[in-house]
């Protein structure tokens, strides 16, 4: 395997938004042809940014999809997905993920899930019932799917306090019609 430079200039979809152009780099391997590299990051240094430049430690063994299917989207990291998950739904749910087929459906008992997990019953199903409220998983009792990431998330805090604000709101109104009752 080796490196072969790119030159940004010649081709303008390498350039980064913020209009700084760097060099990029190419892996050349002879039975793959020329693939893009692994993310590179960028490290502010005034105006300027230096690229950090990876390589891959072993090109024997680079990852490839070939008989299952899963992945996590990396919005699941980005957006705040992972960071309001507690451990044990973080569990179940890359257990769910790598379990299911190309719908996001597997059909694993919940004795052979707490098994492999090594979760009791209530570890299970207080994870289970998070995941489903946090709408990331759907389960109808015998099936479950692993959903689309929801195009916003709340997080539970947030959640939390929107719940509050509607019974706080509620408890006002009813406050309300009472006095309004009593007025009369």
């Amino acid at each position: 395997m080796g490196y072969e430079a790119v030159n940004p200039h010649k081709q303008p979809y390498l350039a980064y938004r913020s209009g700084v152009n760097v060099p990029f780099l190419r892996c050349w391997w002879s039975d793959r042809g020329s693939v893009p590299p692994p993310r590179v990051w960028l490290n502010p240094i005034g105006k300027a940014a230096m690229m950090i430049k990876k390589k891959v430690l072993n090109p024997d063994r680079i990852r490839r999809v070939h008989g299952g299917f899963s992945f996590i989207p990396h919005r699941f990291l980005t957006d705040g997905f992972l960071a309001a998950l507690q451990q044990k739904e973080t569990l179940l749910y890359l257990f769910l993920v790598l379990a299911a087929d190309r719908h996001g459906l597997s059909f694993y008992s919940y004795d052979t899930i707490c098994s492999l997990l090594q979760m009791d019953l209530d570890q299970y199903i207080n994870a289970r019932n998070g995941l489903i409220d946090k709408d990331l998983i759907a389960f109808d009792g015998t099936v479950f799917q692993v959903l689309e990431l929801p195009a916003t998330f709340v997080s539970a805090s947030k959640h939390g306090e929107q719940k509050r604000a509607r019974n706080q709101a509620t408890i006002a109104q009813l406050a309300d019609q009472s006095l309004k009752r009593m007025e009369r």
